[in-house]
């Protein structure tokens, strides 16, 4: 899951603010936004084909307009896991010039900065802070006994062998042939391995496909497209030093593990890294010069973009969704509703995060559930209702969510790219024009 945010912290109306002292934007990812009066915000959000050479958008890093569809499939290609994923993002972001936290230690922060700090090595949350102020019918497997997968037809062969070189008399815990594959992988024994986190994956990598290459077919776009549009967005909106030098907010995103799983872990949605985060990043920065309650205040005026993967419509199956909002692929991002509140979204988030794509000319679309039909949830929920901080919930329009092979539009990774990194830039400047509570 990705998150992005934006924090903004008020200023107290006595002492003046010194600049080293100022919170400025901070989050998937990934995905998620927030906003306070500090001037600080976080925002967090918070990843696919051979044919497309991996240079092939690397003129989009500069903002000339190119594509990074060459470079999302690299990094699907390279997110086996979810902490391959992490370990991708945690590359990229050291090679963009992000400095490495640990929530062990205490932190050092400073304005203009730009740090990043994962957990379990299957979460992470990088920030920036500015310089200024601060089927129901269908076939139904069977978990236990329907999905073993297959490791070989000579076990029986292969037990023999191992159990006569093994000197321990305990039954162990996997197969004798998977640990000896591990340990040959590994270079190591098999004694040497005390404990495994196994993942089976597809080893067919992402590729473009459709009668015009206009379709990306991957495992694990959901949700990776969604992590690496936000990872991506954060660090190309604060590349050069001049890209902080006029930020009032911190600039967030959060990569989330575990979601589709259940988000209540300790790297998961449900755990208050985030906004652990955040308090730590107001309490670095401002110190005793901002008054009573800077953090939820600050928390108040943020905003969190929660970005996970929509339900696009498909043609054989049209009487699936609501007819007036059927989510389309290549034609933006889907800002989810929900009476239910399955969905954070807002008839005012709706608003300022549809402005925000407004402003640069991208496309958005609007999507409602059936009444007759059930309704999916994100992490939009969990973290809104944690800390009340204003949310929308959005994501990219796919088909196949959840099998092995995924399906999404090409251009709609080069949209979603877009408007997370506008809404980086503008989202300070859309907000103060709009007055709700007064």
């Amino acid at each position: 899951m990705a998150a992005i945010t934006r924090l903004r912290l008020l200023h107290h109306s006595s002492p003046t603010l010194k600049p080293s002292l100022l919170l400025s934007k901070c989050p998937h990812s990934p995905s998620h936004s927030f906003n306070t009066n500090l001037r600080r915000k976080f925002s967090a959000t918070p990843l696919c084909s051979n044919s497309v050479s991996t240079h092939q958008s690397s003129s989009s890093a500069d903002g000339s307009g190119g594509s990074i569809v060459g470079d999302l499939l690299d990094y699907l290609n390279e997110s086996w896991t979810h902490f391959h994923a992490t370990a991708e993002a945690k590359r990229q972001l050291i090679a963009a010039g992000f400095h490495l936290l640990n929530e062990n230690d205490e932190w050092d922060l400073k304005p203009g900065g730009r740090y990043f700090f994962t957990r379990n090595m299957s979460c992470l949350v990088a920030f920036a802070i500015g310089e200024n102020t601060v089927n129901k019918d269908g076939f139904k497997p069977n978990l236990e006994t329907h999905l073993i997968p297959l490791l070989s037809t000579k076990l029986e062969e292969t037990l023999e062998s191992k159990e006569k070189s093994t000197a321990s008399s305990l039954k162990p815990a996997h197969h004798p042939l998977l640990m000896q594959a591990l340990s040959d992988e590994l270079n190591c024994g098999i004694h040497d391995i005390v404990s495994v986190e196994l993942n089976i994956c597809d080893t067919q990598p992402g590729c473009l496909g459709g009668g015009n290459d206009e379709f990306i077919f991957s495992g694990r776009l959901d949700n990776l497209a969604s992590s690496y549009c936000a990872l991506r967005a954060l660090i190309d909106s604060c590349k050069l030093a001049s890209d902080l030098s006029s930020e009032h907010a911190i600039r967030m995103v959060a990569l989330f593990d575990n979601e589709e799983v259940g988000s209540d872990s300790v790297q998961g949605a449900g755990a208050p890294t985030m906004f652990q985060a955040m308090r730590r990043i107001v309490s670095c920065l401002v110190n005793e010069y901002v008054g009573e309650g800077a953090f939820e205040r600050a928390i108040r005026h943020s905003f969190l973009v929660s970005a996970d993967m929509a339900h696009g419509v498909h043609p054989n199956f049209m009487d699936k969704h609501e007819e007036h909002h059927r989510p389309e692929m290549q034609k933006g991002l889907v800002i989810k509703h929900n009476a239910n509140q399955r969905y954070a979204t807002s008839g005012v988030t709706a608003f300022l995060f549809k402005e925000v794509g407004k402003i640069h000319n991208l496309p958005t679309q609007e999507f409602v559930v059936r009444n007759d039909m059930g309704c999916g949830s994100t992490i939009g929920p969990i973290l809104a209702s944690g800390v009340g901080i204003r949310t929308v919930d959005c994501g990219i329009a796919q088909l196949s969510m959840h099998s092995v092979r995924e399906i999404c539009g090409k251009e709609d990774i080069d949209i979603a790219y877009k408007h997370f990194k506008a809404f980086y830039q503008t989202f300070s400047s859309i907000d103060r024009k709009l007055k709700v509570d007064f």
